[in-house]
């Protein structure tokens, strides 16, 4: 039984829930899981919560911080029944299970941050839109050790809301920092059909003031990411030099053809460094809109990408970071949900690899994108060097932890455009 203590000014609750932090949600949103009967009235029901969504965010009471602060233990050591869902066969902790926690405390933490007490349930329908980071501060996660979670708001805009998030475990008689997460969450209408106010965040002191501020700079860095897509503007002076350079490393000196391509030494060409696998989403993994869980959507994701990262490298890799998973479909019920896993750029000991998926309709025989995942892993030892052969594989290769620049983001997706 996990436990939960959320803060509201100097006024602490504690609740116990058999299903984690996802009752607590469904609690907010007056939603129950136990049955697809009560899944569709609550539905019917939201419908109605439409008249009470604030006009405009001037509507709406300024919180704190403080207001929205959660802990969440999760007692590991003390419970060995929750202990086997977060086990691997050789006894690690599922790093799957913990990016589910996490997203369902994002969750948690934007309606503490936008609860109404004067309404008897919450007329936002909040959604995972991104995670922005997530790095990890020790490698070691034990499978006995009790597990806290912290988090808050740290910065919002009129209809999106960063939620920052710790996890420590407690070991050798304290608890020691594992990873800090960053997540963006956006509200809904009650449908889940167009965009919704948030309440504004008032920042207390000069610590609050820089989280604010380090929000107000992460957004400006995603909006000029995602202007500087190679699939909106043409690649740099830089990055081309950078592609030609490599075409050049892979020509046979022999023929000096186009199509003669030599691998060089310790290599592998990025075209035999993907794994692939297949989900059909069952109810179980439902939220109130009948759609897949973003928590699941990255637990899959995350197990796939290692599974490859460990057969590239050829041992049990260890989680660096995650960077950038983009939510930009909501994926159904029933569907047959296709992930494709890629190796697409590697230093030293470490391996970046790019997760793809994509939803598949059997009838229409389309298929559209809904995640992409990036995560980055270290290895025991070197690893070989990943090398396209098709300008599309050129950028695929994003280091986006290993190097900052935009160069190193871009210049391996730029072989797969064609």
């Amino acid at each position: 039984m996990r436990q939960i203590k959320q803060c509201n000014g100097s006024i602490c609750k504690k609740f116990q829930h058999d299903n984690d932090v996802i009752d607590r949600i469904s609690e907010l949103r007056h939603y129950s899981r136990s049955h697809k009967l009560d899944h569709q009235q609550a539905l019917a029901e939201r419908v109605s919560l439409s008249s009470m969504l604030a006009k405009s965010q001037a509507d709406l009471p300024a919180r704190r911080m403080k207001d929205s602060y959660i802990e969440v233990h999760l007692p590991l050591g003390s419970e060995p029944q929750l202990r086997e869902k977060y086990l691997t066969y050789h006894n690690t902790v599922r790093f799957g299970r913990i990016l589910e926690d996490l997203d369902s405390i994002a969750v948690l933490i934007s309606y503490s941050h936008t609860h109404n007490p004067a309404l008897p349930r919450s007329p936002l329908s909040i959604v995972t839109a991104l995670v922005d980071k997530i790095d990890m501060r020790q490698h070691i996660i034990y499978p006995d050790c009790d597990i806290k979670f912290t988090g808050h708001v740290t910065w919002v805009g009129k209809t999106s809301i960063e939620a920052k998030m710790h996890m420590s475990q407690f070991h050798d008689g304290a608890y020691r920092p594992v990873l800090d997460a960053t997540f963006v969450m956006v509200a809904r209408d009650p449908e889940n059909k167009r965009a919704a106010f948030v309440n504004p965040l008032t920042p207390e002191g000069p610590e609050e003031k820089k989280l604010f501020q380090e929000g107000e700079t992460n957004k400006s860095r995603r909006v000029e990411l995602s202007t500087a897509s190679l699939l909106k503007v043409a690649p740099t002076d830089e990055e081309r030099k950078i592609v030609h350079s490599l075409f050049l490393n892979t020509l046979d000196s022999k023929t000096v053809s186009f199509r003669s391509r030599v691998l060089p030494p310790t290599s592998v060409w990025m075209e035999d460094a993907k794994l692939k696998g297949l989900e059909i989403c069952h109810p179980q993994e439902r939220n109130i809109f009948n759609r897949i869980f973003g928590g699941f959507l990255m637990r899959k994701a995350y197990e796939l990408g290692w599974a490859n990262a460990c057969s590239y490298g050829g041992c049990r890799p260890n989680l660096v970071a995650v960077d950038d998973i983009l939510f930009q479909k909501p994926v159904d019920i029933g569907s047959l949900l296709l992930l494709s896993s890629q190796v697409c750029y590697t230093e030293g000991k470490h391996i970046q690899v790019r997760v793809h998926s994509e939803v598949f309709d059997p009838l229409t025989r389309q298929h559209n994108t809904t995640n992409v995942f990036h995560f980055t892993f270290a290895s025991d030892s070197d690893v070989p060097n990943i090398v396209p052969k098709t300008y599309g594989g050129e950028s695929t290769q994003t280091p986006p932890h290993l190097t900052d620049t935009r160069t190193g983001i871009n210049i391996f997706s730029l072989f797969s455009l064609v």
